[in-house]
C-alpha cells in the first residue's frame, strides 16, 4: 500500500456520547482510542477507526458541550467518505431509514455511488461503494454484516475559492496526481487503497467556513516516518513560502501543521507508533490514556470530563 495518501480527519462535536454512539454503534466504527485534545485537556480526544486504527481510517474529534454548530464554507473539509462494498449501499441505505439518520438518495460521482448522511451535529458524510472493497479488511462489530462494513476512508472533498494552489500542493508534496474532473470538481489520487482521493471543489466567491460543531478542524495526510515528513516540510517552505510549525508529539503519531494556500489547515502526520503503544490491540479505547506530562494531572482531569463507558 502506498505510504501517501489520507492519515486522519478531525472534526467537532457538540456531545460526547452521543458521538461514540453514532460513530460505534450507528457506522461500526472501532472507539481506538479515548485521549484528550493535548493542547486542551479539559476536551475529550475520541478517535475511531477500524481494529488497529490504521492510517486512512481514522476519524477523531473533540467533543466540546453545547457548541455553536459550524458552517462549511470556503477553505473547509465539506465533505468525508468512508468506502465500502458496491453491493452493501442498499443496505447502508435501508439501515439510515431505520435508525433515522439524515440522508440523501445515492448518486453518481465519478462513476462511483455516493450516498451522502449526516452525523447528529450535521457533519457531511458519505459511503461510496467501492468495486472489490469486501475483499478488504474490516472490523465487523455489533449487528453490520462483514459484507456490509466500512473498511476505512475513501476520500475527502475541499471546498474552496480556486483550487490550482491546493492541487500544487497536494500533487508536488503529498505524493497525489489528478486524476479526473466532473464539472467544477478535480479528483486526485494518491494510488492508496484507503483514504487515498482528495476532491477539490472549486466554487468561486463563497461563505467562508465557520469553526463549531459538525465541522472539519484538519485533515491529516500521511508520512512514512519523520525524514519523509521533514522532505514534505522543506519542500513547504522552500517552493511554496509556507510556514509550517514544528514537529509536535501526539503521542501516536509525530505532526506538523500548517495552511495550504485555499485556507484549509493541513497537517502531516507519521505513520509510527500507532495506537497500541500504551494499551494492548485488543483493549483499544477501553480507557482514558493520557501523554507522560498530564499523567500527574490525572485526577483533575478526569473530574471535568463528562463520564462515558
Amino acid at each position: 500500500m502506498s505510504a501517501h495518501g489520507i492519515h486522519h480527519v478531525t472534526a467537532f462535536a457538540s456531545d460526547t456520547a452521543r458521538t461514540i454512539d453514532f460513530y460505534t454503534r450507528v457506522l461500526g466504527l472501532r472507539l481506538v482510542k479515548k485521549t484528550v485534545n493535548f493542547d486542551d485537556p479539559g476536551t475529550y480526544h475520541l478517535y475511531f477507526g477500524d481494529e488497529a486504527g490504521a492510517p486512512g481510517t481514522i476519524l477523531t474529534f473533540f467533543p466540546i458541550a453545547q457548541a455553536a454548530p459550524g458552517r462549511v464554507g470556503i477553505g473547509q473539509v465539506s465533505e468525508t467518505a468512508f468506502r465500502v462494498p458496491r453491493a452493501a449501499i442498499g443496505t447502508w441505505a435501508h439501515r439510515f431509514v431505520s435508525l433515522n439518520v439524515a440522508h440523501e438518495a445515492p448518486v453518481s460521482v465519478f462513476g462511483e455511488t455516493v450516498l451522502r448522511f449526516r452525523d447528529p451535529d450535521g457533519m457531511p458524510l458519505a459511503l461510496v461503494g467501492v468495486e472489490g472493497a469486501e475483499a478488504e479488511p474490516a472490523w465487523v462489530p455489533g449487528d453490520i454484516a462483514p459484507e456490509a462494513a466500512i473498511r476505512g476512508f475513501h476520500g475527502t472533498t475541499l471546498l474552496l475559492r480556486e483550487a490550482e494552489a491546493t492541487a500544487a500542493i497536494l500533487t508536488d508534496v503529498l505524493g497525489f496526481e489528478e486524476a479526473a474532473r466532473e464539472g467544477s470538481q478535480i479528483r486526485l489520487t494518491s494510488g492508496a487503497a484507503l483514504g487515498g482521493f482528495v476532491t477539490l471543489r472549486a466554487v468561486g466567491d463563497f461563505l467562508p467556513g465557520r469553526q463549531g460543531a459538525g465541522s472539519v478542524h484538519h485533515i491529516a495526510f500521511r508520512a512514512a516516518d519523520d525524514a519523509a515528513q521533514a522532505a514534505m516540510t522543506e519542500r513547504l517552505s522552500e517552493r511554496y513560502g509556507l510556514s509550517v510549525t514544528e514537529q509536535r508529539d501526539r503521542q501516536y503519531f509525530r505532526s506538523v501543521y500548517f495552511r495550504e494556500p485555499g485556507g484549509v489547515l493541513f497537517e502531516i502526520a507519521t505513520d509510527a507508533p500507532g495506537f497500541a503503544i500504551d494499551e494492548p490491540a485488543a483493549e483499544l479505547g477501553t480507557g482514558l490514556k493520557l501523554p507522560p506530562f498530564l499523567e500527574p494531572h490525572r485526577e483533575r482531569i478526569e473530574a471535568v470530563l463528562p463520564k462515558v463507558a
